[in-house]
C-alpha cells in the first residue's frame, strides 16, 4: 500500500532530482496534514480546508464501503445501488448512509468508511458546542432531522417507562407548529402556558410554569432563540424545577448557538438543575443545507438512548454537509462569522431605528441578539397588509409582518396590541443583506402609505 507521506522514496533511483522529489513531497504532505490532525484530534480545525481536502477525505472514507468493492457478490435487499452516478455525487458517495436498524450511531459493516465519517462528525458537534459556550455537554449527535423531528426523537427515546402513565408535556407558548407537531406525532398531551406582556417583550413567568405542574406531567420543554416579541425562557429556573419534580427538561436552541449570551443560559442551566437535551438546527447555525439537527446532552447516556432511538438507517447527507461546513470554516472562519453576526446585528438596530424616528415609529424594547421588532401604529389594516407583499416583490426574504387584525399565532400571547415588522441578522448575512433589505424596506413602505 502506498503511503503518500513518503511518496517520493518510491523514485528515489529514477532521474528525478532528489531536491524536486522533496519539493513534491513537501506540498503534498502539507495538503495531507490536516487530514492525519483531524484523525488524532477529532476537533473542529482551527483554519479552514480547502474544498479540494475535504473532496479528498469524503473520496477516500467513501471508497472503504461495500458498494465500492468490485468483487464483492452483494445479493442483501439494501446494498446502496444507485440508478445514477449523480446519487454518488449528492451523498457525496455514502450510498449506504449510517448506523444501522434501531441505533444510529452504531458501525455500519457494509460502510466501514462511513462508519469513520460519522464518528468523526460527531465528534466536532461536540467540540463546535463546547467552543461556542457549553463547555459541560459530554456528547452530541448530528441527526438527519429537522429540529422538529429531532424533539420528536428526543421525546420518543426520554419518555416514561411504558409501567408510568405519563403523557404530558408542560410547554411555555411557543407558536411554531413544527414543535407542537412533533409533540403531536409522538401521541404526547401538550399544557400551554400561555405567554404574558411585559412592556414590550413576551415572556412566561416561572411562576406560572409552576403553577401548572400536575401529576400527568413527565417533561418541560424550554427555547432559547424565538421571533420577537417572545423572549428567551428563563431556563436556568426551568432546570431547577425540572430537577426538582423528576421531568425530563428539552432544551430548543433552534438557532441560538449563534448567540453567546444565549449559550450561557444554556451552560447556566445544566450548572443550576436538570437538562436532558439541546437540540440545534445544523441550517440556521452553521450554513448548511435544511435537513438536520446536532442533539447535545451533559449526560452521555442520553445521547446513546437518543440514538438507539431512531428507526432504521439514515441518510449521510445531512450528516455530510454539517462536516463539510465545520471542515470549510474551521474554528476561526466560524468565530469570524459570529463576529461579523454581532456586527451586523447593531447594524440593523441603528438602520432600522433612523428610519423609525422618520415615520414617527420606534424599535421595540425586546431583548433578541438575532432579531430587531420595529412598531407599525400608523399604518391602516390594509397597508399592514399590503407591506408583505410589497417587500416580497422588492425582493426582501424572511421579514415577519404582523397584524393585530389577523392571526395572533407568532405573537406567543393572546393579545398583542402592536403591529410591528421583524427582520432579522442571523449568522451567514451580509452588511450588503441588511443595508439593502432596510433600503428596500423603505421603499416599500412609501409604496403602501402613498
Amino acid at each position: 500500500m502506498v503511503d503518500f507521506s513518503k511518496i517520493s522514496e518510491f523514485f528515489e533511483s529514477s532521474n528525478i532530482p532528489k531536491n524536486m522529489l522533496n519539493r513534491g513531497q513537501l506540498v503534498l504532505n502539507e495538503f495531507l496534514n490536516p487530514l492525519k490532525i483531524l484523525f488524532e484530534q477529532r476537533a473542529v480545525p482551527d483554519k479552514p480546508w480547502t474544498d479540494d481536502q475535504i473532496d479528498f477525505l469524503l473520496q477516500t472514507l467513501s471508497n472503504m464501503d461495500t458498494d465500492k468493492d468490485i468483487n464483492a457478490a452483494r445479493v442483501g435487499e439494501r446494498e446502496a445501488r444507485i440508478a445514477s452516478k449523480l446519487h454518488l455525487r449528492t451523498s457525496a458517495g455514502f450510498c449506504h448512509g449510517v448506523g444501522r436498524s434501531g441505533f444510529l450511531s452504531a458501525p455500519q459493516p457494509k460502510a466501514p468508511g462511513g462508519s469513520i465519517m460519522y464518528e468523526i462528525t460527531n465528534y466536532l458537534a461536540r467540540n463546535i458546542l463546547r467552543n461556542t459556550g457549553l463547555p459541560n455537554i459530554k456528547d452530541a449527535i448530528v441527526v438527519p432531522l429537522c429540529t422538529g423531528m429531532s424533539l420528536s426523537l428526543t421525546l420518543g427515546a426520554l419518555k416514561p417507562d411504558s409501567s408510568i402513565n405519563k403523557r404530558t408535556i408542560l410547554v411555555p407558548q411557543i407558536d411554531h407548529k413544527s414543535l407542537l407537531k412533533s409533540i403531536d406525532l409522538m401521541g404526547f398531551q401538550t399544557k400551554i402556558i400561555p405567554g404574558q406582556i411585559f412592556g414590550d417583550a413576551v415572556r412566561i413567568p416561572i411562576e406560572q410554569i409552576r403553577n401548572n405542574l400536575d401529576d400527568d406531567c413527565f417533561a418541560i420543554i424550554s427555547i432559547t432563540s424565538f421571533f420577537p416579541p417572545r423572549e428567551h425562557d428563563n431556563i436556568k429556573e426551568i432546570s431547577k424545577f425540572a430537577q426538582e419534580n423528576n421531568l425530563v427538561h428539552i432544551v430548543i436552541n433552534a438557532y441560538g448557538v449563534q448567540s453567546s449570551e444565549w449559550m450561557k443560559l444554556i451552560r447556566s442551566a445544566i450548572d443550576a438543575g436538570r437538562v436532558d437535551a439541546i437540540i440545534q438546527s445544523t441550517d440556521k447555525n452553521f450554513l448548511t443545507p435544511v435537513g438536520g439537527a446536532v442533539i447535545a446532552s451533559p449526560i452521555k447516556e442520553k445521547i446513546n438512548k437518543i440514538s438507539q432511538t431512531y428507526a432504521g438507517r439514515a441518510s449521510a447527507t445531512p450528516v455530510v454537509n454539517f462536516l463539510i461546513s465545520m471542515l470549510s470554516m474551521g474554528l476561526s472562519g466560524y468565530q469570524r462569522l459570529l463576529k461579523e453576526q454581532q456586527e451586523n446585528r447593531e447594524l440593523l438596530e441603528r438602520k432600522l431605528g433612523e428610519f423609525a424616528e422618520k415615520i414617527n415609529q420606534r424599535i421595540l424594547d425586546i431583548y433578541n441578539p438575532v432579531a430587531v421588532a420595529l412598531s407599525l401604529q400608523n399604518l391602516k389594516q390594509k397597508q399592514i397588509y399590503a407591506l408583505g407583499g410589497a417587500l416580497y416583490n422588492l425582493r426582501v426574504t424572511g421579514p415577519r409582518v404582523y397584524n393585530p387584525e389577523e392571526n395572533t399565532f407568532g405573537t406567543c400571547c393572546s393579545n398583542y396590541p402592536i403591529p410591528y415588522i421583524v427582520m432579522n441578522a442571523a449568522i451567514g448575512a451580509s452588511e450588503q443583506d441588511i443595508t439593502f433589505a432596510v433600503e428596500r424596506f423603505e421603499k416599500a413602505y412609501y409604496q403602501i402609505v402613498q
